[in-house]
C-alpha cells in the first residue's frame, strides 16, 4: 500500500525529546516549514523556552512534559496533541539516553534506566501512536542509530537499547502491514 501524507505545514506531528539533539533540529525545522508540533520532554524550563521562542514568530506549538519511560505520560501526550489540534499525522520516537564505560562499570540501575528510555519509549510511542493513526493514517518516525547495527565498547547499554529498538521497529512494520496498513521502514 502506497503511503500518502500531507504537506508538512498541514500536519501535526509529535516529536519526543524536543528540547536538545535531533528532537529540537526536528522541532525547529517542522515549526519553520508550517507544521504544529507537540513538543515533548522532560524538562518543562526548555520546552517553555522552547515555545516562547518558536510561537514568537507564529509558530503554532503545544508542550507536554513527559517522560516516554512511563506508559501513562505518553499516553498523556497523545491526548495533548488531540487537545490542542485535534490529534496528530506523525510521532516521532526521539527521546533517547546513554551512559559511558564498561558493562560491568555501568550500575544495573542505569542499564535499566537506558532501557526504560531508549526501548520503552519507543514500544510507549509506538503503541499510541498506532492506535491513532489506525484511522486516519500518518506515520510513526522513530530515530535509530547506527549502532543498531553494531556496537562499541563503554556504550554497552546503548547499543543493546538501539538493536532491540531495530527489531521492535521491524516487528511493527511487519504487524501493521499484516493489518493491511501501509508503512515505510528505515
Amino acid at each position: 500500500m502506497a503511503i500518502t501524507l500531507n504537506r508538512l505545514r498541514d500536519q501535526v506531528i509529535v516529536v519526543t525529546g524536543a528540547t536538545s539533539g535531533n528532537g529540537l533540529a526536528i522541532v525547529e525545522a517542522a515549526v519553520r516549514r508550517g507544521a504544529a508540533v507537540v513538543a515533548t520532554a522532560r524538562n518543562a524550563a526548555a520546552l517553555e523556552a522552547l515555545r516562547d521562542r518558536l510561537t514568537a514568530d507564529g509558530g503554532r506549538l503545544a508542550l507536554c512534559v513527559a517522560d516516554v519511560s512511563d506508559m501513562a505520560a505518553v499516553e498523556r501526550v497523545a491526548a495533548v496533541a488531540v487537545e490542542a489540534f485535534g490529534g496528530f499525522d506523525t510521532w516521532v520516537n526521539n527521546a533517547g539516553i546513554g551512559t559511558y564505560g564498561t558493562l560491568e562499570q555501568v550500575p544495573i540501575a542505569d542499564h535499566r534506566r537506558v532501557f526504560d528510555v531508549n526501548y520503552f519509549g519507543v514500544l510507549h510511542g509506538s503503541l499510541v501512536a498506532a492506535r491513532h493513526l489506525r484511522g486516519r493514517g500518518g506515520a510513526i518516525v522513530t530515530i535509530g542509530s547506527i549502532l543498531s547495527d553494531r556496537a562499541i565498547v563503554e556504550q554497552g547499554p546503548y547499543c543493546a537499547t538501539k538493536h532491540a529498538v531495530q527489531a521492535l521497529t521491524d516487528t511493527l512494520r511487519m504487524e501493521l502491514e499484516k493489518e493491511g496498513l501501509g508503512s515505510r521502514s528505515r
